[in-house]
């Protein structure tokens, strides 16, 4: 939840927002005009803005410029009419996040703000190295072992650099958090810094999204549009999960690198851009290369440094570290004390293997403790979390397998097969979501945890699926 300033002379539509944010769990403070909004982030910057491009005096321009002279971190969202779409794309050139048309449609307009505020929230929280971090709010990257003593020197090495840098390492070992950490020490940390995950938006989507496109690209293409790459001008881009990225897309992205312009959709010249690029995979991109899914000369232009990330059964020493920090990291969070561990489940958690790495373990210890009531948490209670956690990437019992091969038998045997693959992933992907809202008693935040799954991610396939809340929290 986050705190959102809402600039706007609209007395109406200020009062919309209000109420509607406020049903998402945020504060809203709220202004007629820039002068007023400024003086409140003067006062306490929130932690994103919402305003429009006309207002009385100082138009939405000018105040965007001066709230980020105050603030250049603060994420805001510039709402237009058609007639001034060309100043919000300046707006969004200058370091504005995003911007969107009026009139908008409310679902899409709070996946922008959920975005909006996970930016502000990544390039504002501290990333720290090797120890526990003081802050309520701070993340860090923790470890004894020499493995990630080499890490942290690989950070300190290329983080003042403009260097490209290739993050690899298995599914939850933090390579974002890696990222992240090589961004707040570098030369750009007072610039945007802007995730792209190549695997969560559609391909269909991920060209436009990344570039932008023109008026009249493409049918809906009713204005101009500016992509994350152009609105990141002057910071750095992390393309996570890069190994997964359409073929058709890696010769814009070497072009990026080698030639540091880009061409937007529809677009007839290049488009100049200062960003640096981190990029992140859990692929073997070498047998991608073998197999020709990913391109030779984009794999050097992107390995110019390469960082590897161990995982966690090559770093053991630093296991009941990291469960002491997420013990006290989500118990926090949970606004409950920390109930600590028992000495056997200590054994437990050093004789497993962590195949989900880093990730994993967090997982396991916020579901001990959503179990554990307030008593130390035992070697049972660690145990049926691990096998809650790995339940999805490892054998289920033969009876629950039986069952679920005999449901997909069934579907298959009555289906036309038209768009029976996305339909039952459909299903199954509805049935998870709604369990882990019934877990967390529809807090959106814990579920998303649980399912691996940023928050604005989770929201869109809430909206997708059509889950109700209230609905999913009353078959608990």
């Amino acid at each position: 939840m986050g705190t959102i300033l809402v600039v706007d002379d609209d007395a109406q539509l200020r009062h919309s927002f209000e109420k509607l944010l406020q049903s998402e769990g945020h504060a809203v403070r709220t202004s007629a005009t820039g002068e007023a909004g400024l003086e409140i982030v003067k006062t306490k910057v929130p932690d994103a803005v919402i305003m429009d491009v006309r207002l009385p005096g100082m138009d939405g321009l000018q105040t965007f410029q001066a709230m980020h002279e105050i603030e250049p971190k603060l994420p805001v969202i510039i709402m237009t009419a058609f007639g001034t779409t060309d100043t919000a794309i300046e707006a969004t050139k200058l370091g504005a996040y995003d911007y969107v048309l009026k009139p908008f449609e409310i679902p899409e307009m709070l996946n922008t703000i959920e975005k909006a505020l996970e930016a502000g929230r990544f390039m504002r929280s501290r990333v720290e190295m090797d120890v526990v971090p003081a802050g309520d709010s701070a993340e860090a990257i923790l470890g004894r072992s020499r493995a990630m003593q080499e890490v942290f020197k690989a950070i300190g090495r290329v983080a003042s650099t403009d260097a490209t840098v290739l993050i690899r390492g298995e599914s939850g070992t933090g390579k974002e958090l890696v990222a992240r950490a090589i961004y707040q020490h570098s030369i750009r940390s007072d610039k945007p810094f802007l995730i792209i995950n190549c695997v969560a938006i559609p391909e269909t989507l991920l060209e436009s999204e990344l570039f932008g496109y023109e008026k009249g690209a493409f049918t809906g293409a009713i204005t101009r549009r500016v992509g994350k790459i152009e609105q990141a001008n002057g910071g750095t881009v992390f393309l996570d999960e890069i190994g997964d990225m359409p073929f058709s897309i890696q010769a814009k992205i070497l072009r990026l690198l080698q030639e540091k312009s880009i061409e937007r959709l529809g677009g007839r010249f290049p488009i100049p851009v200062d960003v640096r690029v981190l990029a992140a995979t859990n692929r073997d991109l070498e047998a991608a290369l073998a197999e020709g899914r990913f391109r030779e000369d984009l794999y050097y232009r992107l390995k110019v440094v390469t960082l590897r990330l161990p995982p966690l059964r090559e770093r053991a020493a630093d296991i009941l570290m990291l469960a002491d920090y997420f013990l006290k990291k989500h118990a926090k969070e949970m606004n409950v004390n920390s109930p600590g561990l028992t000495d056997e489940a200590k054994a437990v958690l050093n004789n497993y293997s962590w195949p989900g790495n880093v990730r994993e373990l967090g997982n396991t210890i916020q579901k001990a403790i959503i179990f554990s009531r307030g008593a130390p948490i035992n070697a049972e209670e660690i145990s049926q979390a691990i096998r809650g956690e790995s339940a999805a990437r490892e054998t289920v019992s033969d009876r629950d397998d039986d069952t679920i091969r005999d449901w997909v038998r069934g579907a298959l045997a009555s289906g036309s097969g038209d768009k029976m693959f996305t339909d039952v992933i459909d299903r199954f992907a509805g049935l998870l979501i709604t369990e882990a809202l019934n877990l967390t008693g529809g807090n959106r935040s814990q579920a998303a945890k649980l399912l691996g799954l940023s928050r604005p991610t989770l929201l869109a396939k809430i909206e997708k699926y059509g889950i109700r809340i209230e609905t999913a929290v009353k078959t608990e």
